[in-house]
């Protein structure tokens, strides 16, 4: 999913995209461990994906912040 997709989602279904893709990307190394992944590609797929959700969770969650402090 790319990223303006993402910021059109809420707080929480952005959390729970993020445990999600937390959870296939430990399948995925299981499955790398194992050797039962065909395409290792996904693996980098999978933390790319992480990491945009958690900065987007980031931003918000201090965007919030500042919201809160000026209010």
């Amino acid at each position: 999913m790319k990223i303006t997709e993402l910021r059109a989602l809420s707080d929480a279904e952005i959390l729970a995209r993020l445990n999600e893709a937390r959870e296939a990307y430990f399948k995925l190394r299981f499955q790398f461990a194992t050797g039962q992944l065909p395409d290792h590609t996904r693996l980098r797929q999978a933390r790319r994906e992480i990491a945009r959700l958690s900065t987007l969770a980031r931003e918000r969650q201090q965007a919030a912040a500042v919201e809160g402090s000026e209010a």
